[in-house]
């Protein structure tokens, strides 16, 4: 009896005891949420959204080409005899590249030339023959048809003479084509044959390439939206335009815009376009690469510094102050960048308020102690 006694004491003592814990744990939890809703207000800097103008860059991948870009082809088919030339020279416009066995062309010279001799004899032989026959006519002796007849044959012999020294201007013309020259100055590119290859007209490798690179176009492409931008910005004379090359250096000189197509392609939707830059040090080569900046400013836009952007899931938000001093989270959209700015496109309106700093601590409905900045202190 005495046992079971002391087991209810027991018992009883420990239901006391959870007791008294749960009341604790639950006023101590009243207790840190009376003290959370009495939070003090966060220090926080907002700036007022204004519109004004901003200065923004783009970029776009570009290709570089010499303004003269000419491939050195055969003309006629024969045996490579010599080349004049090494890879990587500047050549100036009609100097000597390529040298074809020109022996087959000098053949077909002589014969057309004999052709030729042929025919001016037979020329003359037609010619004496109507001489012959005009008196005889003229004293009855022979028909007038027979002088008919002989003038036809002088006429035919005539034609026979303009063809035959057509086939020897042909013929000249091809034994010249066996010494290859420069049709354009420039730089000579890749000779990918050798002395003793067979080379024609129909060959899909070159013999070489000639750039003239004084000046140089770099092509790109920009989308519709960005061609139609450019184009309100104001003419091409006045958009500054740079070139980073290769090596990640700006170019020295500025460049000129230009179009290189007048039409939209269908397929891709962007506009072709090319910038023209002086190149005096032959720095820039066609065939090499580089980005081109375009410099532009741009009226009414409204800018946010990066800072008091916060990126979700490739989404971007901001803390936007509401009424009763707390601050909202807002979803924004972006239309680009200004140096360390974004240029705002949807999501905020002008005279709104948002938080500068602090956006790591600051949720929905977080109580605020609003400081206004001037937005032109920011850029000092």
């Amino acid at each position: 009896m005495f046992k079971r006694s002391f087991k209810s004491i027991h018992f009883l003592t420990g239901l006391w005891l959870l007791s008294a814990s749960t009341a604790l744990l639950s006023c101590t939890s009243q207790a840190e949420q009376g003290q959370a809703g009495q939070m003090p207000p966060q220090e926080t800097d907002f700036i007022e959204m204004t519109s004004g103008s901003a200065p923004v860059q783009t970029s776009y991948p570009g290709s570089i080409e010499g303004s003269v870009n000419v491939d050195v082809k055969a003309q006629v088919n024969g045996y490579l005899e010599a080349i004049y030339v090494k890879e990587g020279d500047y050549v100036q416009k009609g100097q000597s590249l390529f040298k074809i066995k020109g022996e087959v062309f000098n053949e077909q010279v002589n014969n057309s030339s004999a052709g030729l001799e042929s025919a001016l004899a037979a020329e003359a032989n037609a010619a004496l023959e109507v001489e012959k026959l005009r008196p005889l006519v003229e004293g009855k002796v022979v028909s007038d048809m027979q002088l008919k007849t002989a003038q036809a044959s002088y006429e035919a012999a005539k034609a026979q003479v303009a063809q035959a020294k057509a086939m020897l201007g042909s013929s000249k013309i091809n034994a010249d084509f066996a010494l290859i020259k420069a049709p354009v100055s420039g730089y000579i590119g890749r000779i990918p044959n050798r002395v003793g290859n067979l080379v024609t007209p129909a060959d899909a490798m070159p013999l070489t390439t000639l750039s003239e690179i004084n000046n140089v176009f770099v092509y790109f492409s920009m989308s519709e939206a960005d061609f139609i931008g450019f184009k309100k910005a104001g003419p091409a004379k006045d958009q500054v335009v740079e070139l980073i090359m290769a090596d990640g250096s700006t170019y020295t000189h500025k460049g000129k815009l230009e179009s290189a197509s007048g039409n939209l392609d269908r397929t891709t939707g962007s506009m072709s376009m090319k910038a023209v830059f002086p190149n005096p040090d032959k720095i820039l080569r066609s065939g090499g690469s580089g980005r081109i900046v375009i410099h532009q400013t741009l009226d009414k836009v409204m800018t946010l510094p990066m800072a008091s952007v916060k990126d979700i899931q490739d989404r971007l938000f901001v803390y936007k102050l509401g009424d009763s001093s707390k601050v909202a989270m807002v979803p924004i959209e972006v239309a680009g960048t200004s140096g360390n700015n974004y240029l705002v496109k949807a999501g905020l309106q002008q005279g709104d308020k948002v938080a500068l700093n602090r956006i790591d601590v600051l949720y929905e409905g977080t109580p605020v102690a609003a400081k206004m900045v001037p937005a032109d202190s920011l850029s000092k």
